[in-house]
């Protein structure tokens, strides 16, 4: 079943959750500051994105509660292929890095490897965003487009 706000809360979990670990295992020492910077980066910018795309493209009066109502839908963001695997790879990053202190030693040597691998795809997966076309669909120009039917 896919409903509008499903479609805000699984995405905000994720990021909820990969932002959670982020801030955690960087204090903890066991993910290097550039990493944390680049995956924070990206998912703060991401949701200001988000915020301002949301705020634009809803129809006339913006008011506080409209803003915050999900049954008047004004935009539509379709996560990206690379954004679906970024997530992924950022999941399976955090694991390894929770367990590799009490894992078998091969997690600790490609950590490095898979942390690499996971700036390349946070960084990818945000200029995805830029760049695609379909990924953003506002959805309330659509609508005051279409002539009206009678």
């Amino acid at each position: 079943m896919h409903t509008v706000l499903g479609s805000i809360l699984d995405p905000a979990a994720d990021k909820a959750l990969v932002t959670t670990l982020t801030i955690t295992l960087a204090l903890k020492g066991l993910l290097p500051l550039w990493l944390t910077t680049v995956i924070l980066g990206r998912d703060t910018l991401l949701s200001v994105s988000a915020f301002y795309i949301r705020y634009t493209s809803l129809p006339r009066p913006k008011t506080w509660r409209r803003y915050w109502d999900f049954s008047i839908p004004s935009a539509e963001v379709r996560p990206t292929t690379i954004s679906k695997y970024n997530t992924a790879a950022q999941l399976a990053l955090m694991f390894g890095t929770t367990v590799a202190p009490i894992g078998p030693a091969f997690l600790s040597t490609h950590l490095p490897e898979m942390q690499a691998l996971v700036a390349v795809t946070t960084v990818w997966s945000g200029l995805s965003y830029v760049f695609s076309k379909d990924a953003v669909r506002v959805i309330a120009e659509a609508r005051q487009r279409q002539p009206p039917s009678e």
